[in-house]
């Protein structure tokens, strides 16, 4: 591509007032009001003074800064450019918005925390989050933390804010997430991630009902608080354990022709026999997991293992192994053999890495920083930042085609940043979008959903 002008032939001005740079905000931020945004937020948020008035219309300002890619308060000026005001009112100043959050106690963290429980919910109704998964198929509940930066040291040394998620998906479908909580950099991972998971557990019943819910964990939360709580919640569990004396003892015990080959990285698949030629084995027994609690805290389920070979790096030096030895990575899962054989419960504990895709879209979005010094408004920041989230993956399903799975950065590039020139004729707004612009068939698929076209009469 090649500029077409000579440069005394081009100038440049700021002076339109009918052009606006992210005319996605439009059918995306109708959807937000379809599912009930200002009033949940108006309804459930009590934040005291004049800094907390109108509490509905500044939560959606966030939300929809958030989701047209505002990861400071600054960036909330987005919303107040060219014609913004004509297709949307109260374009709050950074300024205000800053004032309210800042203005928020743990208290009404967990009221904002209610609003986006109920919200998630009510977007359920509108877009098909989980697909529909059938009634044999597990709805997935993964849990994990990441750390950002801030006050207070977390474990890995580093200057830090922890923030705790718990995402559902189901199959073929992306996670949207059900529950979310900020923590100071030094906190335990497994530190209230029962309170997190009964939380998630119960937005859950909101969002779909009647289908098997399997919490997957790795073995920061391997403990009784948080397994017993996604128990009491209905689901089942498959989380990591650590290598402790009573792991390592039922390891032991595994008879060798117990050991099962599985399809793993750089498998083949021999036709011949039938099988995956790999170094990855898997092999499960029976397992009683807190055994050293009392009886009726205890919980009985399966230990399925995985192991591949201990590689000596001198081998190549002629120091060849008198044994073979392996490393192992087990699980503990209280889904029946019959539901999930060996194999298969391998597979499907392994695939809780998919929670990762989410941190990795906060983080290049709302959460690249934490933008205030203040620890509720951060922990504000985060419950909106999770509702721009849901909302941009809720607008995504809507424009079908390949948004019900991409990033939400993808989402964000071709279907929010959409340049458009606002025209008003008897009284009626029309918006005039690029020619030819590649991803017109969803964006048009998505605005036709929330603003079905008139029919003759």
């Amino acid at each position: 591509m090649q500029v077409s002008h000579k440069r005394a032939s081009v100038s440049v001005s700021f002076d339109e007032p009918n052009l606006v740079s992210v005319a996605g905000l439009l059918p995306v931020m109708t959807l937000a009001r379809d599912a009930g945004l200002q009033e949940l937020a108006d309804e459930w948020l009590s934040v005291p003074t004049d800094k907390g008035a109108n509490a509905g219309l500044k939560v959606a300002a966030l939300v929809a800064g958030m989701v047209a890619g505002a990861d400071s308060i600054d960036d909330m000026a987005l919303l107040r450019h060219g014609g913004m005001k004509r297709l949307f009112t109260a374009g709050y100043a950074p300024s205000t918005l800053g004032s309210f959050l800042r203005s928020f106690t743990f208290g009404h963290v967990r009221q904002l925390d209610a609003v986006a429980s109920r919200f998630l919910a009510n977007l359920g109704t509108l877009a098909p989050l989980l697909g529909s998964p059938g009634a044999a198929d597990f709805v997935f509940v993964d849990v994990d933390d990441y750390a950002k930066q801030g006050s207070g040291y977390g474990y890995s040394g580093v200057r830090g804010l922890n923030a705790l998620l718990a995402t559902v998906s189901a199959k073929d479908n992306a996670p949207v997430i059900l529950a979310q909580r900020l923590r100071k950099g030094a906190a335990n991972s497994a530190r209230g991630a029962n309170r997190l998971i009964t939380d998630a557990l119960s937005t859950l019943r909101r969002v779909q009902t009647g289908r098997r819910v399997l919490c997957r964990c790795d073995s920061a939360y391997y403990g009784h608080a948080a397994v017993s709580a996604a128990l009491a919640g209905g689901a089942e569990v498959s989380v990591t354990v650590r290598m402790d004396p009573a792991v390592k003892r039922a390891i032991t015990g595994i008879p060798e022709a117990a050991w099962k080959t599985i399809e793993y990285t750089d498998a083949v698949f021999d036709e011949t026999t039938n099988i995956w030629v790999s170094k990855a084995e898997v092999a499960e027994t029976v397992f009683t997991a807190f055994s050293s609690r009392k009886k009726d805290q205890q919980i009985t389920g399966r230990l399925v293992v995985g192991r591949i070979p201990e590689l000596n790096p001198k081998t190549a030096d002629g120091q060849e192994t008198l044994f073979e030895t392996h490393r192992h990575h087990a699980f503990f899962t209280t889904v029946d053999t019959a539901v999930l054989d060996t194999v298969g419960a391998d597979k499907t504990h392994r695939k809780h890495a998919i929670i990762e895709q989410v941190n990795a879209d906060l983080k290049d979005s709302a959460l690249a920083h934490m933008p205030s010094g203040v620890f509720a408004a951060n922990s504000a920041w985060l419950v909106a930042a999770v509702m721009a989230y849901n909302l941009t993956r809720a607008a995504g399903l809507l424009a079908a085609g390949h948004f019900g799975k991409a990033r939400t950065g993808t989402i964000r590039r071709k279907l929010i940043h959409v340049p458009a020139r606002i025209a008003t004729s008897a009284r009626r707004i029309r918006l005039h979008l690029p020619e030819s612009w590649p991803w017109q068939t969803p964006w048009q698929a998505l605005f036709d959903h929330l603003y079905p076209p008139q029919q003759p009469a």
